[in-house]
């Protein structure tokens, strides 16, 4: 698995672990950093950073994107990918949006139900046809 991968998985199993605690992602963060087993690799704190920082926006371009799901329906796992990559497709520069797009299915084939990667990938989709100027 290629290093942002790694990264991207691990932000994931931050904001999901924070989200099921009903925790603070940083808080959760800080943990896992102190721990170090797995490292914590440093695109992945960017993410949980990030996503934490934008949160708010983030999560209102879910809700309008998702539809008919509030944000609260979503199985916890597909919202930790989305908030992973809904940050990264819109404050990331140096990753281009399939990949980013692709790296949230794949996460979401792997870790969420057998929908999840379908509906990932058109609530991505729909974010960036709509936020991110062709």
């Amino acid at each position: 698995m290629a290093a942002r991968s790694k990264a991207r998985k691990r932000a994931v199993d931050v904001l999901y672990e924070a989200d099921l605690r009903s925790s603070d992602p940083l808080a959760v963060l800080r943990d896992r950093l102190a721990d170090a087993n797995p490292p914590v690799p440093d695109h992945a704190v960017r993410l949980v950073e990030g996503a934490v920082e934008q949160r708010e926006r983030i999560d209102a371009l879910i809700e309008e994107h998702a539809s008919g799901w509030s944000l609260d329906r979503l199985p916890d796992v597909d919202r930790a990918i989305l908030r992973m990559a809904v940050y990264e497709l819109l404050w990331v520069d140096d990753v281009p949006d399939a990949v980013v797009i692709d790296e949230a299915v794949e996460l979401a084939k792997a870790l969420s139900t057998d929908d999840s990667p379908a509906y990932v990938n058109g609530v991505l989709g729909g974010i960036v046809r709509a936020e991110i100027p062709t």
